[in-house]
């Protein structure tokens, strides 16, 4: 259950070597956060991120620290998701279920090769709607928690450079905010969060970029806020709703100088 200040004691990464999940993890730690499971398949990189969350001492916990698991996770594997998510909730209520697993693809190759496209797809839209699915149930039987889904802002409006990652993320799009419709008054807060472009360090040339920390801590403040969506940086709400509006001969003009990847 949340703590006295609304803070998630228990969460699941899907997508456990995902640099923004794990910094909203080391964030949701440092608020004390006693339980993090970190899905994603078997790997040394797994292992590794769940030893570098172990090794986090937050003021006020015992000195075993967090108490952080693994569990295999495939998000191409849609018919074991069930299953494997399974067991984390059977261990216990969790908090907050953050999706951080999405593939960007090749746009050029993926063009030329239709089942790399696919595999695009199938990770970004039905790997994602099977877990979420998944989570925000087990969520609604326990009686409360938070989804929170990693999209982008490519999937507002296609553009040449990254139209089938785009399509993969409005299509997850759509899916979340029916979601979200669909958990009102059950308890469960869906949250749909939409970076822009994610460096690994803030773009002081302001560009419209965010840094992984960026992201996590937007996270943060918008489970503390309830939103229902969150762009990172939040100028970035206005930019888009500027761009969907734009004649297809403009946008197309200044698409690539404009919109983040």
């Amino acid at each position: 259950m949340k703590d006295a200040f609304g803070a998630p004691q228990s969460l699941l990464v899907l997508g456990g070597t995902s640099g923004i999940g794990l910094a909203t993890a080391r964030r949701l730690i440092a608020r004390r956060a006693r339980t993090v499971w970190l899905a994603g398949r078997p790997s040394p990189a797994l292992d590794a991120a769940a030893a570098s969350l172990r090794a986090l001492r937050p003021d006020g916990l015992s000195s075993d620290g967090v108490d952080v698991r693994t569990v295999a996770f495939d998000a191409l594997n849609p018919a074991s998701h069930e299953e494997a998510l399974g067991k984390v909730f059977a261990e216990g209520d969790v908090d907050l279920a953050l999706l951080a697993f999405g593939a960007a693809g090749d746009q050029e190759h993926d063009e030329a090769d239709p089942l790399a496209a696919v595999r695009v797809a199938q990770t970004n839209y039905t790997g994602a709607l099977s877990a979420s699915l998944v989570c925000a149930g087990a969520m609604q039987a326990q009686g409360h928690g938070a989804l929170v889904v990693l999209s982008s802002v490519a999937g507002e409006r296609a553009r040449r450079a990254d139209f089938i990652y785009g399509s993969s993320k409005a299509g997850l799009d759509t899916f979340t905010q029916g979601l979200s419709d669909a958990m009102d008054g059950t308890g469960v807060q869906v949250m749909t969060v939409r970076p822009g472009t994610v460096t690994p360090r803030h773009d002081t040339a302001g560009r419209l970029t965010a840094t992984v920390e960026e992201v996590a801590g937007a996270i943060e403040l918008g489970l503390r806020r309830r939103s229902a969506t969150v762009y990172v940086p939040a100028r970035l709400r206005f930019v888009m709703a500027a761009l969907r509006h734009l004649p297809g001969p403009v946008y197309r003009a200044v698409q690539d100088a404009t919109v983040p990847e």
